[in-house]
């Protein structure tokens, strides 16, 4: 496949003067990860045909893959106001708004677009995600039908990690993913096969993520990178898309590991060549879908196993991914048939954990803006799960706990005002609502200490903020379903042993919850039960998780060195 890059620079090279073949450039170079490249290409079309609104909102995307988050919205607000009806210009308006925290703003701007082409697919579903976080749930049900049924007739490719929100099959998830996975395959050129290696060569393990620091990924990873060196056998790179926060989750990720590569904001090409000049045997997406990813680098075949694992919670649908890494809680047998890649299972939750984590001592709870005496039910996940069927549910809890409360993470714009309205609507004061605002990780999980019980969502589970609940002495509540994110919960239970805080349907998720609330001293042996389940149960145990990662890593690399296409793998059971 020819770079559609080329011709286009040797027709500027014959007419430079052509505005519009920099702003074709421009995007191509913005679809190659190459940002500067795009900016400097924006500019040139810019100086050519100053305050033109095709060249301002390339440039503006520039601005915002660059990270300069103010400027890229000056430029998109200059190409919205000069284009007031290009749709496409007030969704990256939209996408620019967001980073820089007008929540309401980004809304506006998405709804323009999906005003301007309510047929488009592919805004609707931008629309329906971001009225998912802001909790503004008008018109929920009409959006989500028409994304699933642009994903059904293979439509339109949606953002396949917004479309986990939705309440679907497994099978819809891997026909969204595929439908995605078919658009970059369509532009990306795989790099030449790597040369074989010798069979005795040692193995080097590659990590490719945007959350090497103070983020979900850092903090649920540092530990096993940390067990992984000290136990030895496999060599482990990080190649990370985020630049240094400066945290010290990063510092002890960079100890951690044989090497860390800094390739942020760098173009998908070099990235990939990177990898590839490594050497890396198997490559671990700690991305995939989600925001910030780099699917087109996978998409180049740097390494000669690629696996899915950890971050995107469902399949790929991506033929350049071999593996999905799981264990048979989370993606039993009969889930395998709707992910594309082969399963490797693990003998343990799939999930690993930082196990260093101090739990410092809370603050007062009047602090907190919780009540002194009250039974506190908690649900922490991000406010795009926080849907309609799972916030009636929690406060049907409320409703038979008398003076119990429900502690949120505070959302964008006026998510938190929207939430307290439907608790009205619900017959609730609004009151007993209490958010938090963000926290340093440290001062979050003390404050964990106050909540008596983790609410979870469906169809999107908690993940993270599970096994934070978990190791701050909060027991999750959660109601297991049919798709990957959906069980995650309820194989953190499982593997803590704790399988009676997963419930078969709503109706035993709501009387659990209510006996729970109103016997404190039930509430307070659940407590230490999983304070003792912590200890012993082995799902905080990173050597013994680095043990199995290490063999089924070696395994994977050693089948490809043989010539043998991936097989099921699974480890020995426990």
């Amino acid at each position: 496949m020819n770079d559609p890059r080329t011709p286009l620079r040797q027709a500027l090279q014959l007419n430079p003067g052509d505005a519009m073949a920099w702003v074709s450039l421009a995007d191509y170079e913005l679809d190659a990860g190459d940002a500067r490249s795009g900016e400097a290409a924006a500019r040139r079309a810019l100086s050519l045909r100053p305050g033109h609104p095709e060249a301002l909102a390339r440039l503006g995307r520039a601005q915002w893959m660059l990270g300069q988050r103010e400027q890229a919205v000056t430029s998109l607000r200059a190409a919205a106001r000069s284009a007031p009806q290009h749709p496409g210009i007030a969704v990256w308006l939209a996408h620019a708004l967001e980073d820089i925290g007008d929540g309401e703003g980004a809304l506006a701007a998405y709804s323009h677009a999906h005003a301007l082409a309510p047929r488009h697919a592919q805004f609707a579903a931008y629309l329906l995600a971001w009225r998912r976080r802001l909790c503004d749930w008008s018109d929920l049900d009409a959006l989500a039908r028409q994304v699933r049924d642009a994903v059904a007739h293979s439509e339109a490719s949606v953002e396949p990690f917004a479309f986990l929100s939705e309440d679907t099959s497994a099978a819809e998830q891997r026909r969204c993913a595929g439908l995605r996975a078919a658009q970059i395959a369509g532009v990306v050129r795989p790099l030449p096969p790597a040369p074989a290696k010798d069979p005795a060569a040692p193995i080097r393990a590659g990590f490719l993520s945007n959350g090497f620091g103070a983020h979900p990924t850092g903090l649920l990873t540092v530990a096993l990178f940390e067990a992984l060196r000290r136990r030895g056998g496999l060599e482990v790179q990080l190649f990370a898309l985020n630049g240094d926060d400066d945290s010290p989750i990063r510092r002890r990720l960079h100890d951690a590991v044989a090497v860390m590569h800094d390739v942020s904001r760098q173009p998908h090409d070099q990235v990939a060549a990177t990898i590839r000049r490594a050497g890396i045997d198997v490559l671990f997406d700690l991305r995939g879908w989600g925001g910030g990813g780099a699917p087109e680098v996978l998409a180049m075949r740097p390494a000669p196993v690629q696996v899915n694992w950890l971050a995107y919670p469902g399949t790929s649908g991506a033929p350049w991914i071999d593996y999905v890494l799981a264990d048979r809680y989370v993606l039993p047998e009969a889930l395998a048939a709707d992910f594309n890649e082969t399963v490797a299972w693990l003998p343990r939750c799939f999930q690993p954990s930082d196990t260093r984590r101090e739990l410092p001592l809370p603050p007062p709870r009047g602090d907190c803006g919780l009540p002194e005496d009250a039974v506190v039910f908690c649900c922490f996940n991000n406010s795009y799960k926080l849907n309609p069927h799972s916030m009636a549910r929690a406060l049907a809890v409320l409703r038979g706990v008398p003076g119990s409360v429900l502690w949120l993470m505070s959302g964008p714009g006026r998510a938190d005002q929207r939430l307290r309205e439907f608790a009205a609507h619900q017959g609730l004061a609004p009151e007993r609502l209490v958010f938090m605002r963000k926290q340093p990780h440290a001062d979050y999980l003390a404050r964990l200490r106050h909540a008596d019980l983790f609410l979870d969502t469906n169809p999107y589970n908690a993940h993270t903020t599970a096994s934070d609940a978990l190791w701050a002495g909060c027991p999750v509540l959660t109601c297991p379903s049919a798709t990957f994110a959906a069980r995650v919960a309820g194989s953190l239970n499982h593997h803590l042993g704790m399988d009676s805080m997963n419930m078969a349907d709503d109706a035993a998720f709501i009387a659990r919850a209510i006996a729970l609330g109103n016997d404190r001293e039930a509430l307070a042996e659940l407590r230490n039960q999983l304070a003792a389940r912590r200890r012993d149960s082995g799902l905080f145990d990173m050597d013994g998780f680095a043990v199995d990662f290490a063999a089924m890593t070696i395994a994977m690399a050693r089948r490809q060195r043989k010539g043998e296409a991936p097989s099921v793998l699974q480890g020995p059971s426990r």
